[in-house]
């Protein structure tokens, strides 16, 4: 057994050395400053991108967060809805995407608000490109796309939770098709796709505006044309709690949430080198400390160490620290990810109670508001340019202006798509449908069985557990 396991690792070893050689190693070798020769083209080409595909799986697996993480928090008579839903964002969206929400997003030389560089992803069956985009940017097509098409699904599945218990499959799949194929790309170009805000300045590593404001918003849209459940709100307009079926199930998808971070923030590094454990670690510091944020905010607000609250604290950091995980050290990101714990018991809170909005899973405040307040951080705590490290406010300011710009984007042009969905009888289920269960009704069998569902729809009629309101 000895010898045969000395045999296998010499093989292994004698692979090594041989794919180490110069002349091996040419077969990568492309012209240009950018890369050096042998095995500094291996690290820059096949490091980067597989390092980028194994981040792009990780994003991907947040979809199993979002669905666990709605669904705990909702009712069993809705799960399998729930579990479509997020199903559909993550197929139907990718493929919108590729068709054309990818043309808009990087629209080749453009430097303004909308431009379309044409359907279906150029240079896909290249998986390096040309020679010259390689020489710029060392992430292949396919790959690329992989990790960009993930970041897509990501917030198109935000709205997902905000409209649930009470929308038509059909309306909400039309939402996933507009927000994936135009809206979403067209903020992305903005920035990413070298348009007017990223002429501005504007620092979003990871997508706080980008990708959670822009789910967050349309959230907020989607859930004010809805209007709320059935047994929401009493006759004296104070909201009732609506308990989810399972909050094992919820922070369970909060961890996994989590986890699939450390391939959104780190990944936006888009290349492997020492800057990505670095950009884990704040990342890390934003999302603990939003989460004793958000449960001392729930202790002195609820009387109670909320465990909701808690876990959407977490993702308000994670949230918070996307825009300035490249720029922001560890206090700074300690101190946002706490503001941001904050902030969110308080949204949840105000969204209910003031605007009379029913948002199931709280993702507006977590991914709207939140996101939002990722932007102004990074104006305040950038190690250089931030006005509290003696920058001024020009960055500050930059970050606001994106913000609003986003924000008022969004309220325009996802309100007309659930509105007009309202309008053309697409979007809400009927009363008996709703009280029924989507699984039922929309989709003709249960997420569970009926031994579960038996009480399910047990109903709290005091306002202020959480569980309900995130």
């Amino acid at each position: 057994m000895r010898r045969k396991l000395l045999l296998g690792g010499g093989l292994v070893a004698a692979g090594l050395v041989l794919a180490a050689e110069p002349g091996l190693a040419q077969e990568f070798v492309v012209e240009g400053e950018r890369f050096g020769e042998g095995a500094d083209v291996l690290q820059t080409v096949v490091l980067d991108n597989i390092f980028i595909f194994l981040c792009a799986v990780l994003v991907f697996f947040m979809q199993v967060g979002f669905a666990l993480l709605e669904s705990g928090l909702t009712r069993a008579k809705n799960s399998a809805n729930i579990m479509m839903k997020n199903l559909m964002d993550a197929s139907a969206g990718v493929l919108v995407f590729a068709l054309i929400g990818w043309g808009i997003a990087y629209p080749g030389d453009f430097g303004g608000w909308i431009g379309f560089a044409g359907f279906g992803i150029e240079g896909f069956g290249d998986p390096l490109g040309t020679v010259d985009a390689v020489e710029e940017y060392p992430l292949g097509v396919p790959v690329d796309f992989f990790f960009q098409a993930a970041f897509a699904a990501t917030a198109a599945t935000i709205v997902s939770g905000a409209v649930a218990e009470r929308t038509k499959f059909i309306g909400y799949l039309l939402y996933t098709v507009a927000i994936t194929g135009v809206i979403y790309p067209i903020v992305v170009s903005w920035q990413w796709g070298e348009g007017w805000l990223y002429e501005q300045g504007l620092e979003d590593f990871a997508g706080s505006g980008i990708v959670h404001m822009v789910g967050g918003f349309a959230a907020l849209m989607g859930a004010m044309a809805l209007g709320p459940r059935i047994g929401k709100f009493g006759a004296d307009g104070k909201p009732r709690a609506i308990p989810g079926h399972s909050i094992p199930l919820a922070m369970t998808g909060v961890l996994i949430l989590f986890i699939g971070w450390f391939g959104f923030n780190p990944g936006s590094q888009l290349q492997a080198d020492m800057e990505v454990p670095i950009i884990a670690v704040i990342t890390l510091f934003a999302a603990a400390s939003g989460a004793l944020g958000a449960m001392v905010t729930s202790w002195i607000v609820l009387k109670k160490p909320d465990v909701s609250m808690s876990g959407n604290g977490l993702l308000a950091g994670l949230v918070a620290i996307c825009s300035g995980v490249g720029v922001i050290g560890a206090i700074g990101a300690i101190v946002t990810g706490f503001i941001a714990g904050i902030i969110v018991v308080l949204s949840v809170l105000g969204v209910e109670r003031v605007l009379k909005v029913d948002d199931p899973v709280g993702a507006f405040s977590v991914h709207g508001v939140c996101g939002f307040w990722g932007l102004l951080a990074t104006g305040l705590f950038a190690t250089e340019m931030g006005l509290f490290a003696g920058g001024g406010v020009d960055q500050l300011i930059t970050q606001l202006i994106a913000g609003v710009a986003i924000a008022v984007y969004m309220v325009i042009v996802a309100g007309a798509l659930f509105f007009g969905l309202k309008a053309a009888g697409l979007l809400r289920v009927s009363p008996e449908d709703e009280q029924v269960g989507l699984d039922i009704s929309e989709h003709g069998a249960p997420g569970y069985g009926p031994d579960i569902l038996a009480g399910g729809d047990a109903m709290s009629t005091t306002a202020g557990t959480s569980s309900a309101s995130v």
